[in-house]
Protein backbone atom coordinates (compact mmCIF):
# COMPACT_ATOMS: atom_id res chain seq x y z
CA UNK A 1 0.00 0.00 0.00
CA UNK A 2 1.14 3.32 -0.85
CA UNK A 3 0.51 5.36 2.51
CA UNK A 4 0.53 9.66 2.79
CA UNK A 5 0.63 10.71 6.68
CA UNK A 6 -0.40 14.50 7.05
CA UNK A 7 1.89 16.29 9.92
CA UNK A 8 5.39 17.12 10.82
CA UNK A 9 5.15 16.04 15.00
CA UNK A 10 6.09 14.29 17.55
CA UNK A 11 2.65 12.18 17.09
CA UNK A 12 3.46 11.58 13.22
CA UNK A 13 6.67 10.78 13.72
CA UNK A 14 5.41 7.86 15.84
CA UNK A 15 2.76 7.21 13.17
CA UNK A 16 5.48 6.79 10.71
CA UNK A 17 7.55 4.44 12.52
CA UNK A 18 4.75 2.33 13.51
CA UNK A 19 2.90 2.30 10.02
CA UNK A 20 7.22 1.29 8.32
CA UNK A 21 7.12 -1.05 10.46
CA UNK A 22 3.68 -3.21 7.95
CA UNK A 23 4.36 -5.59 5.40
CA UNK A 24 1.66 -3.99 3.89
CA UNK A 25 3.16 -1.03 3.13
CA UNK A 26 4.79 -0.21 -0.08
CA UNK A 27 5.68 3.30 0.07
CA UNK A 28 5.54 6.03 2.90
CA UNK A 29 5.22 9.96 2.15
CA UNK A 30 4.80 12.56 4.94
CA UNK A 31 3.38 16.25 4.20
CA UNK A 32 5.66 17.94 5.59
CA UNK A 33 7.66 15.53 7.83
CA UNK A 34 10.96 16.23 9.87
CA UNK A 35 13.82 15.16 10.08
CA UNK A 36 13.23 12.34 12.20
CA UNK A 37 10.16 10.96 10.28
CA UNK A 38 12.36 10.96 7.15
CA UNK A 39 13.93 7.82 8.61
CA UNK A 40 10.81 5.88 7.13
CA UNK A 41 9.33 8.41 4.92
CA UNK A 42 9.99 10.24 2.22
CA UNK A 43 9.18 14.09 3.13
CA UNK A 44 7.24 16.78 1.00
CA UNK A 45 7.53 20.19 1.86
CA UNK A 46 3.86 20.28 1.85
CA UNK A 47 2.01 21.95 4.74
CA UNK A 48 -1.25 20.57 6.90
CA UNK A 49 -3.04 23.78 6.14
CA UNK A 50 -2.21 23.83 2.17
CA UNK A 51 -5.14 21.66 1.59
CA UNK A 52 -5.05 22.00 -2.16
CA UNK A 53 -1.14 20.64 -1.82
CA UNK A 54 -2.26 17.78 -0.06
CA UNK A 55 -4.64 16.86 -2.59
CA UNK A 56 -2.09 17.29 -5.36
CA UNK A 57 0.39 15.43 -3.14
CA UNK A 58 -2.03 11.82 -2.17
CA UNK A 59 -2.83 12.03 -6.68
CA UNK A 60 0.38 12.26 -7.44
CA UNK A 61 1.70 9.72 -5.10
CA UNK A 62 -1.52 7.63 -5.78
CA UNK A 63 -2.10 7.39 -1.80
CA UNK A 64 -4.39 3.59 -0.93
CA UNK A 65 -4.56 5.68 2.64
CA UNK A 66 -3.95 9.17 3.99
CA UNK A 67 -3.76 9.89 7.19
CA UNK A 68 -4.42 12.91 8.80
CA UNK A 69 -2.81 13.50 12.23
CA UNK A 70 -2.95 17.27 13.35
CA UNK A 71 -6.59 18.34 14.96
CA UNK A 72 -6.55 21.54 12.79
CA UNK A 73 -6.36 20.33 9.32
CA UNK A 74 -8.90 17.81 10.42
CA UNK A 75 -11.53 20.69 12.03
CA UNK A 76 -10.65 22.96 8.90
CA UNK A 77 -12.47 19.70 6.55
CA UNK A 78 -8.98 17.84 4.82
CA UNK A 79 -11.03 14.39 5.43
CA UNK A 80 -13.62 15.93 3.44
CA UNK A 81 -12.00 17.38 0.50
CA UNK A 82 -9.68 14.20 0.16
CA UNK A 83 -12.60 12.01 0.28
CA UNK A 84 -14.84 14.00 -2.59
CA UNK A 85 -11.27 13.05 -4.51
CA UNK A 86 -11.77 9.12 -3.95
CA UNK A 87 -9.15 8.56 -1.45
CA UNK A 88 -9.34 6.51 2.12
CA UNK A 89 -9.29 8.83 4.44
CA UNK A 90 -8.42 7.80 8.56
CA UNK A 91 -9.68 10.56 10.06
CA UNK A 92 -13.34 12.87 10.75
CA UNK A 93 -14.77 14.69 8.56
CA UNK A 94 -15.55 18.59 9.35
CA UNK A 95 -18.75 18.23 11.21
CA UNK A 96 -17.69 15.21 13.36
CA UNK A 97 -14.10 17.10 14.08
CA UNK A 98 -16.57 19.57 15.72
CA UNK A 99 -16.15 17.15 18.94
CA UNK A 100 -12.89 18.95 19.57
CA UNK A 101 -13.03 21.73 17.46
CA UNK A 102 -15.90 23.14 19.67
CA UNK A 103 -16.25 22.58 23.23
CA UNK A 104 -19.51 23.84 22.91
CA UNK A 105 -20.80 21.51 20.43
CA UNK A 106 -18.86 18.91 21.93
CA UNK A 107 -20.43 20.09 25.45
CA UNK A 108 -23.78 20.49 24.36
CA UNK A 109 -24.03 16.78 22.43
CA UNK A 110 -23.28 15.36 25.71
CA UNK A 111 -25.63 17.18 27.55
CA UNK A 112 -28.46 16.10 24.68
CA UNK A 113 -27.83 12.53 24.88
CA UNK A 114 -27.23 12.34 28.73
CA UNK A 115 -23.41 10.95 28.22
CA UNK A 116 -21.35 11.90 31.90
CA UNK A 117 -19.63 15.03 31.88
CA UNK A 118 -19.10 17.65 34.14
CA UNK A 119 -21.82 20.47 34.72
CA UNK A 120 -20.93 23.47 32.50
CA UNK A 121 -22.18 26.67 30.86
CA UNK A 122 -21.14 28.33 27.74
CA UNK A 123 -20.59 31.97 27.91
CA UNK A 124 -20.08 35.15 24.67
CA UNK A 125 -20.42 37.68 27.52
CA UNK A 126 -17.47 37.79 30.37
CA UNK A 127 -20.11 39.27 32.89
CA UNK A 128 -22.36 36.55 32.78
CA UNK A 129 -19.36 34.07 32.66
CA UNK A 130 -17.95 35.81 36.23
CA UNK A 131 -21.33 35.54 37.52
CA UNK A 132 -21.70 31.68 36.83
CA UNK A 133 -18.04 31.09 38.33
CA UNK A 134 -19.30 32.21 41.92
CA UNK A 135 -23.03 30.02 41.51
CA UNK A 136 -20.81 27.34 40.27
CA UNK A 137 -17.68 27.40 43.21
CA UNK A 138 -13.93 27.23 43.34
CA UNK A 139 -12.06 25.17 42.12
CA UNK A 140 -13.64 25.13 38.87
CA UNK A 141 -12.60 25.35 35.03
CA UNK A 142 -12.50 27.92 32.42
CA UNK A 143 -12.01 26.60 28.58
CA UNK A 144 -11.70 27.93 25.36
CA UNK A 145 -14.46 27.01 22.80
CA UNK A 146 -11.92 26.80 19.89
CA UNK A 147 -8.81 24.88 19.48
CA UNK A 148 -5.72 26.18 21.74
CA UNK A 149 -2.92 24.02 20.65
CA UNK A 150 -3.65 22.11 24.18
CA UNK A 151 -3.23 24.93 26.39
CA UNK A 152 -7.08 26.29 26.55
CA UNK A 153 -8.18 24.53 29.42
CA UNK A 154 -7.59 26.64 33.01
CA UNK A 155 -7.70 25.48 36.46
CA UNK A 156 -8.63 28.13 38.63
CA UNK A 157 -8.80 27.69 42.22
CA UNK A 158 -9.79 31.04 43.44
CA UNK A 159 -12.63 33.48 41.93
CA UNK A 160 -9.71 36.01 40.82
CA UNK A 161 -7.68 33.32 38.84
CA UNK A 162 -10.94 32.82 37.45
CA UNK A 163 -12.12 36.40 36.71
CA UNK A 164 -8.63 36.53 35.33
CA UNK A 165 -9.11 33.71 32.84
CA UNK A 166 -11.83 35.11 31.83
CA UNK A 167 -10.38 38.42 31.09
CA UNK A 168 -7.25 36.25 29.14
CA UNK A 169 -10.15 34.89 26.56
CA UNK A 170 -12.70 37.19 25.92
CA UNK A 171 -11.01 40.32 26.81
CA UNK A 172 -7.46 40.41 26.17
CA UNK A 173 -8.10 37.55 23.16
CA UNK A 174 -5.16 35.87 24.21
CA UNK A 175 -6.28 32.96 22.89
CA UNK A 176 -7.53 34.86 19.25
CA UNK A 177 -10.90 33.80 18.16
CA UNK A 178 -10.45 30.66 19.84
CA UNK A 179 -11.13 32.19 23.69
CA UNK A 180 -13.71 34.20 22.01
CA UNK A 181 -17.06 32.08 23.93
CA UNK A 182 -15.62 29.68 26.72
CA UNK A 183 -17.16 27.00 28.68
CA UNK A 184 -17.48 27.12 32.32
CA UNK A 185 -17.58 23.52 34.35
CA UNK A 186 -16.73 22.28 37.70
CA UNK A 187 -13.54 20.82 38.80
CA UNK A 188 -13.81 16.67 38.14
CA UNK A 189 -12.10 15.17 41.15
CA UNK A 190 -9.85 11.50 40.61
CA UNK A 191 -7.61 9.96 37.90
CA UNK A 192 -7.78 11.69 34.58
CA UNK A 193 -7.10 8.96 31.87
CA UNK A 194 -6.29 9.29 28.17
CA UNK A 195 -8.49 6.67 26.48
CA UNK A 196 -7.94 5.63 22.90
CA UNK A 197 -10.78 3.50 20.50
CA UNK A 198 -10.97 3.37 16.93
CA UNK A 199 -14.29 4.26 15.19
CA UNK A 200 -15.65 3.54 12.13
CA UNK A 201 -19.77 5.05 11.80
CA UNK A 202 -21.34 3.10 14.30
CA UNK A 203 -18.55 0.66 15.25
CA UNK A 204 -15.81 1.02 17.61
CA UNK A 205 -13.22 -1.34 19.14
CA UNK A 206 -11.16 -0.38 22.03
CA UNK A 207 -7.37 0.07 21.39
CA UNK A 208 -5.42 1.49 24.11
CA UNK A 209 -5.11 4.31 27.31
CA UNK A 210 -2.25 6.21 28.88
CA UNK A 211 -2.15 8.79 31.53
CA UNK A 212 -0.33 12.67 29.96
CA UNK A 213 1.34 14.90 31.61
CA UNK A 214 -0.25 18.54 31.26
CA UNK A 215 2.02 20.71 33.76
CA UNK A 216 5.51 22.07 32.68
CA UNK A 217 6.83 21.59 36.27
CA UNK A 218 7.47 18.75 38.11
CA UNK A 219 4.79 17.97 40.71
CA UNK A 220 1.78 19.65 38.36
CA UNK A 221 2.92 22.77 38.83
CA UNK A 222 3.45 25.77 36.40
CA UNK A 223 0.96 26.71 32.97
CA UNK A 224 -0.38 23.63 31.21
CA UNK A 225 1.19 22.94 28.21
CA UNK A 226 0.45 20.46 25.14
CA UNK A 227 1.64 17.30 27.34
CA UNK A 228 5.27 16.73 28.83
CA UNK A 229 4.73 12.93 29.04
CA UNK A 230 3.04 10.19 29.16
CA UNK A 231 2.90 6.66 30.13
CA UNK A 232 0.92 3.48 29.53
CA UNK A 233 -0.31 1.12 30.64
CA UNK A 234 -2.71 3.03 33.39
CA UNK A 235 -2.67 1.53 36.79
CA UNK A 236 -6.35 0.68 37.67
CA UNK A 237 -7.89 1.36 33.94
CA UNK A 238 -8.58 -2.78 33.81
CA UNK A 239 -10.44 -4.28 30.99
CA UNK A 240 -14.02 -4.10 33.39
CA UNK A 241 -13.61 -0.04 33.04
CA UNK A 242 -12.47 -0.58 29.56
CA UNK A 243 -15.44 -2.04 28.84
CA UNK A 244 -17.95 0.67 31.05
CA UNK A 245 -16.24 3.35 28.91
CA UNK A 246 -16.80 1.85 25.65
CA UNK A 247 -20.59 1.23 26.64
CA UNK A 248 -21.55 4.46 29.04
CA UNK A 249 -19.23 7.13 26.68
CA UNK A 250 -17.80 5.80 23.31
CA UNK A 251 -20.99 3.87 21.83
CA UNK A 252 -23.47 6.73 23.02
CA UNK A 253 -21.38 9.24 21.46
CA UNK A 254 -20.75 8.02 18.16
CA UNK A 255 -24.14 6.95 18.49
CA UNK A 256 -25.38 10.49 18.88
CA UNK A 257 -22.89 12.35 16.20
CA UNK A 258 -23.83 9.68 13.60
CA UNK A 259 -27.97 9.86 14.24
CA UNK A 260 -27.37 13.35 13.67
CA UNK A 261 -25.70 13.41 10.65
CA UNK A 262 -21.86 13.54 11.29
CA UNK A 263 -20.28 10.09 11.53
CA UNK A 264 -17.15 9.62 12.69
CA UNK A 265 -14.20 8.12 10.98
CA UNK A 266 -10.93 7.79 12.73
CA UNK A 267 -9.54 7.77 16.14
CA UNK A 268 -11.76 8.87 19.14
CA UNK A 269 -9.41 10.67 21.93
CA UNK A 270 -11.25 10.40 25.21
CA UNK A 271 -9.96 12.22 28.04
CA UNK A 272 -11.16 10.81 31.29
CA UNK A 273 -11.67 11.96 34.73
CA UNK A 274 -13.03 8.39 36.73
CA UNK A 275 -14.65 10.09 39.63
CA UNK A 276 -15.95 9.00 42.70
CA UNK A 277 -19.53 8.44 40.74
CA UNK A 278 -17.61 6.98 37.80
CA UNK A 279 -16.00 7.48 34.37
CA UNK A 280 -16.60 11.28 32.84
CA UNK A 281 -15.62 12.90 29.80
CA UNK A 282 -13.16 15.81 30.37
CA UNK A 283 -13.46 16.31 26.25
CA UNK A 284 -13.02 14.79 23.50
CA UNK A 285 -10.15 14.81 20.47
CA UNK A 286 -10.30 13.46 16.88
CA UNK A 287 -7.04 12.54 16.56
CA UNK A 288 -4.21 10.72 18.20
CA UNK A 289 -2.51 12.10 21.47
CA UNK A 290 0.86 13.88 21.65
CA UNK A 291 2.68 12.45 23.56
CA UNK A 292 0.04 9.65 24.43
CA UNK A 293 0.63 8.44 20.54
CA UNK A 294 4.14 7.83 20.98
CA UNK A 295 3.51 5.98 24.37
CA UNK A 296 1.03 3.71 23.11
CA UNK A 297 2.52 3.24 20.01
CA UNK A 298 5.66 2.08 20.85
CA UNK A 299 4.76 -1.32 23.01
CA UNK A 300 1.85 -2.19 20.30
CA UNK A 301 2.13 -5.56 18.98
CA UNK A 302 -0.54 -5.53 15.85
CA UNK A 303 0.53 -4.24 12.78
CA UNK A 304 -1.28 -0.74 12.71
CA UNK A 305 -1.80 -0.48 9.10
CA UNK A 306 -4.30 -2.72 8.18
CA UNK A 307 -6.33 -1.33 11.32
CA UNK A 308 -6.28 2.19 10.37
CA UNK A 309 -6.94 1.45 6.57
CA UNK A 310 -10.23 -0.86 7.95
CA UNK A 311 -11.20 2.42 9.68
CA UNK A 312 -10.85 4.18 6.60
CA UNK A 313 -12.61 2.03 4.49
CA UNK A 314 -15.55 1.28 6.93
CA UNK A 315 -14.46 -2.47 6.41
CA UNK A 316 -15.17 -4.69 9.74
CA UNK A 317 -12.63 -3.46 12.97
CA UNK A 318 -10.43 -6.35 14.51
CA UNK A 319 -9.71 -5.84 18.16
CA UNK A 320 -6.51 -5.33 18.53
CA UNK A 321 -4.99 -7.40 21.61
CA UNK A 322 -3.73 -5.11 24.41
CA UNK A 323 0.37 -4.60 24.37
CA UNK A 324 2.16 -6.92 26.57
CA UNK A 325 4.89 -4.20 27.48
CA UNK A 326 4.57 -0.89 29.23
CA UNK A 327 6.08 2.46 27.58
CA UNK A 328 6.63 5.53 29.06
CA UNK A 329 7.49 9.07 26.63
CA UNK A 330 9.25 12.39 28.21
CA UNK A 331 9.03 14.92 26.56
CA UNK A 332 12.16 17.42 26.09
CA UNK A 333 11.49 20.88 25.97
CA UNK A 334 12.88 24.29 24.49
CA UNK A 335 14.19 27.02 27.46
CA UNK A 336 10.96 29.41 28.25
CA UNK A 337 8.53 26.59 26.97
CA UNK A 338 5.10 27.04 27.13
CA UNK A 339 6.28 30.77 26.36
CA UNK A 340 8.16 32.06 23.81
CA UNK A 341 11.09 29.89 23.03
CA UNK A 342 14.43 30.27 20.74
CA UNK A 343 14.75 28.09 17.70
CA UNK A 344 17.70 27.38 15.80
CA UNK A 345 19.90 25.86 18.74
CA UNK A 346 22.32 22.87 18.09
CA UNK A 347 20.99 19.14 19.39
CA UNK A 348 23.40 16.89 20.50
CA UNK A 349 22.82 13.28 21.66
CA UNK A 350 20.09 11.96 19.86
CA UNK A 351 22.19 8.92 18.40
CA UNK A 352 23.35 8.25 21.81
CA UNK A 353 20.37 8.34 23.41
CA UNK A 354 18.65 5.54 20.97
CA UNK A 355 21.45 3.44 22.09
CA UNK A 356 19.68 2.73 25.43
CA UNK A 357 17.83 -0.43 25.73
CA UNK A 358 14.16 0.04 24.30
CA UNK A 359 14.29 3.74 23.72
CA UNK A 360 13.64 5.63 20.07
CA UNK A 361 13.59 9.37 20.27
CA UNK A 362 10.32 10.43 18.29
CA UNK A 363 10.93 14.27 16.84
CA UNK A 364 8.34 16.85 17.53
CA UNK A 365 10.08 20.24 16.75
CA UNK A 366 13.47 19.84 15.10
CA UNK A 367 14.75 20.65 11.51
CA UNK A 368 18.09 19.88 10.15
CA UNK A 369 20.50 23.26 9.13
CA UNK A 370 24.19 22.41 7.97
CA UNK A 371 23.53 18.57 8.51
CA UNK A 372 22.91 19.37 11.99
CA UNK A 373 19.94 18.70 14.07
CA UNK A 374 18.65 22.21 15.69
CA UNK A 375 15.35 22.86 17.34
CA UNK A 376 12.47 24.28 15.68
CA UNK A 377 9.78 24.35 18.24
CA UNK A 378 8.38 23.99 22.08
CA UNK A 379 8.03 20.43 22.04
CA UNK A 380 11.86 19.32 20.89
CA UNK A 381 11.82 15.52 21.50
CA UNK A 382 9.52 12.61 22.86
CA UNK A 383 12.14 10.10 24.55
CA UNK A 384 10.37 7.32 24.85
CA UNK A 385 11.32 3.70 26.42
CA UNK A 386 9.77 0.18 26.60
CA UNK A 387 10.23 -2.11 29.42
CA UNK A 388 8.62 -4.78 30.65
CA UNK A 389 7.01 -2.86 33.35
CA UNK A 390 6.60 1.11 33.73
CA UNK A 391 9.50 1.45 36.65
CA UNK A 392 11.71 0.07 33.90
CA UNK A 393 10.55 1.56 31.40
CA UNK A 394 11.14 5.34 33.61
CA UNK A 395 14.60 4.73 34.17
CA UNK A 396 15.41 3.76 30.65
CA UNK A 397 13.77 6.66 29.39
CA UNK A 398 15.95 9.06 31.75
CA UNK A 399 18.74 7.12 30.92
CA UNK A 400 18.29 8.39 27.44
CA UNK A 401 17.11 12.14 27.74
CA UNK A 402 20.34 12.08 30.31
CA UNK A 403 22.42 11.94 26.89
CA UNK A 404 20.74 14.69 24.81
CA UNK A 405 21.91 18.57 25.11
CA UNK A 406 21.20 21.83 24.17
CA UNK A 407 20.76 25.13 25.24
CA UNK A 408 17.68 25.83 27.78
CA UNK A 409 16.57 22.39 27.72
CA UNK A 410 14.03 21.14 30.41
CA UNK A 411 11.95 18.45 30.89
CA UNK A 412 9.71 17.29 33.97
CA UNK A 413 11.78 13.91 36.14
CA UNK A 414 8.52 13.16 37.54
CA UNK A 415 6.98 11.41 34.20
CA UNK A 416 4.81 8.31 35.71
CA UNK A 417 6.85 8.24 39.34
CA UNK A 418 3.67 9.08 41.24
CA UNK A 419 1.62 6.24 40.13
CA UNK A 420 4.87 4.10 39.66
CA UNK A 421 4.99 4.41 43.28
CA UNK A 422 1.22 3.93 44.34
CA UNK A 423 1.35 0.57 42.58
CA UNK A 424 4.60 -0.83 44.33
CA UNK A 425 3.35 -0.08 47.74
Amino acid sequence: MNLLVVGGGGREHALCWKLAQSPRLTRLVAAPGNPGMARHAACVAVSVDDHDGVVRLAERERADLVVVGPEVPLVAGLADRLRDKGFAVFGPGARAAAIEGSKAFSKDLMARHGIPTARFDTFDDPARARRFCRELGTPLVIKTDGLAAGKGAMICRTLPEADDAIAACMERRDFGVAGARVIVEEFLHGDEVSFFALVSGRRAVPLAAAEDHKAVFDGDRGPNTGGMGAFTPVFGFDAAMRERVMTTIVEPTIAALADEGAPYSGVLFVQLMLTADGPKIVEFNCRFGDPECQAILAPMDADLLPLLDAVARGAPLPAPEPATRAAVCVVVASGGYPGRYPTGVPIDGIDEAERVPGVVVFHAGTALRDGRSVTAGGRVLGVTATADGVPAAIEAAYAAAARIRFDGMHYRRDIGRRKAAQEAS
